[in-house]
């Protein structure tokens, strides 16, 4: 899968070539370009925002870089192309399962009071936020949403580590231990220790389903 980032703070990307996105670039299993939208001003002092018609706060993302931007990295308009936005769908794990089976994402950040409303309309195929609520820019859900589906570009994790996990299958993970057996008073559950796999898949379904019930009673509804 390749992913394309347009952001104006390429450096706050540095993020994504650590851990396990980092070493997926490194294998071939995942390429992931930061594309700094500065790059594509035709202002020579690189200018790339400007003040909006109408009046109001803040300043609002010019048309022409971001425009240029995506012209020059996907002229036949094959990639699937998304607006970080608070306005936009919420990110939840279908969409993940749905956009991981893209070839190619380009992700725009907005910044300031966002993006000119004519990018939306000639470039955009969808925006998604990643809750209500709103961040200064568009880089930190861009880096939320491109964790979401590198785990589960092909290789990129073993994939038992993505079968029972949260939200897989509507409910919510069952609690995990490790060692110690007993930590501060508290022991790791005997089931877990017995050895019984059936057993042991009986009880993790029943606490996955006890979680959610308690803390997301939402997706048993669904």
């Amino acid at each position: 899968m390749k992913i394309d980032i347009l952001t104006l703070f390429p450096e706050m990307f540095a993020p994504l070539r650590e851990s396990i996105l980092g070493r997926a670039q490194k294998q071939g299993k995942l390429k992931i370009n930061i594309v700094n939208i500065r790059d594509y001003t035709l202002d020579k002092h690189l200018k790339c925002d400007d003040y909006p018609f109408g009046g109001g706060a803040g300043m609002v993302m010019l048309p022409q870089p971001i425009g240029d931007a995506i012209d020059a990295l996907d002229p036949e308009h094959k990639a699937r192309r998304i607006y970080l936005s608070p306005k936009g769908e919420t990110l939840v794990q279908q969409k993940v399962f749905e956009l991981v089976e893209c070839e190619h994402l380009i992700l725009l950040c907005g910044h300031y009071e966002g993006v000119d409303q004519r990018i939306i309309d000639l470039f955009i195929d969808e925006e998604i936020s990643i809750g209500d609520y709103v961040l200064t820019g568009g880089e930190l859900p861009a880096m939320v949403l491109v964790d979401c589906v590198a785990r589960y570009v092909d290789g990129v994790l073993n994939t038992s580590s993505l079968v029972d996990e949260s939200f897989s299958d509507g409910l919510l993970e069952y609690p995990q231990y490790t060692r110690p057996q007993v930590y501060r008073g508290l022991e790791v559950p005997e089931v877990l220790r017995s050895g019984n796999h059936a057993a042991v898949d009986k009880w993790r379904r029943e606490q996955a389903e006890i979680i959610t019930a308690k803390k997301r009673p939402d997706l048993l509804k669904r």
